[in-house]
């Protein structure tokens, strides 16, 4: 098990990784969650802490508190992408992010798409220093992308066991897609309402999924690969028809990828010394 969770990895996988994480933090609290900035101005008790934040104490947010994370997020994420300091600024934004997460989910709403986000931002400042284009294997590295995995599979599987524990077989047979469809689905939603047990058997398609979805583990990396692309093609289809888009949980999925292949700043280096070679002269006649 132990050589399981540390198989290591090269540190470019990690330094990508790191990069592309961290890019979109800032990407998440300007865009895809920049609703949450608008708890700083609602009344105090409405704020429902979740178990941890019981535990640590948090404050409840106010709007010093909740432009205070914002404003930090965005400079320190950025900073933590260029790899610089990846243990300080790592925890750093983990922290913050983390609070951020307390303030969105403490209002009597809770999603699950942030889990493995939130795993691998703890991991990351665990892996040291890593150089894009460094092949040098790295235990550490290995182990921060693993338990980023298992975050990512975890929160399909236990969706499925959610499912089932709450809605019962009746999530399977009933009208759980129709309501979806209804309340949010796109016009190609309401086109395949039409269709005679679409949304039936696609309920069952779901929680199989979700259920086997942990036989990622299992298989050799070109299956591995296929199947994380189906991961993808799940959440394409997901956005088509309901439009939520997962976008936090597929940014941790690329810990599944051998993301050191994807080399922009190498490709870039390769192209600025091509275009700076001097010219041959002309040889005269």
């Amino acid at each position: 098990m132990t050589r399981w969770l540390f198989a290591p990895v090269p540190k470019a996988r990690i330094a990508a990784f790191r990069t592309l994480v961290y890019l979109f933090i800032p990407l998440d609290v300007v865009f895809f969650s920049s609703w949450i900035k608008s708890h700083g101005n609602l009344p105090g008790n409405l704020y429902q802490p979740l178990i941890v934040g019981r535990l640590l104490h948090l404050p409840t947010p106010t709007h010093l508190l909740v432009d205070a994370i914002y404003y930090a997020l965005i400079p320190l994420s950025l900073l933590a992408a260029t790899g610089r300091a990846p243990r300080l600024l790592g925890w750093a934004v983990f922290a913050l992010y983390l609070e951020w997460m307390f303030i969105a989910m403490s209002y009597g709403k809770i999603d699950h798409d942030r889990y493995s986000i939130l795993v691998a931002l703890a991991a990351l400042p665990t892996a040291g220093k890593a150089r894009h284009g460094d092949q040098t294997p790295s235990e550490a590295g290995g182990f921060a992308l693993r338990v980023t995995q298992i975050a990512v599979v975890a929160t399909y599987f236990l969706s499925s066991i959610a499912k089932l524990r709450f809605g019962g077989l009746e999530w399977l047979t009933g009208a759980t897609l129709t309501r979806a469809f209804i309340r949010r689905g796109t016009l190609l939603a309401q086109w395949l309402l039409k269709v005679p047990g679409f949304t039936t058997v696609s309920q069952f398609g779901i929680v199989g999924f979700e259920l086997f979805s942990p036989i990622v583990f299992f298989v050799r990396p070109k299956w591995r690969y296929a199947i994380v692309a189906g991961f993808y093609l799940f959440h394409l289809m997901t956005f088509s028809l309901i439009t939520i888009s997962f976008i936090p949980h597929q940014i941790a999925m690329t810990g599944f990828l051998p993301l050191e292949k994807v080399t922009p700043i190498a490709w870039w280096r390769r192209w600025r010394n091509r275009t700076e070679e001097p010219s041959e002269p002309a040889v005269a006649a």
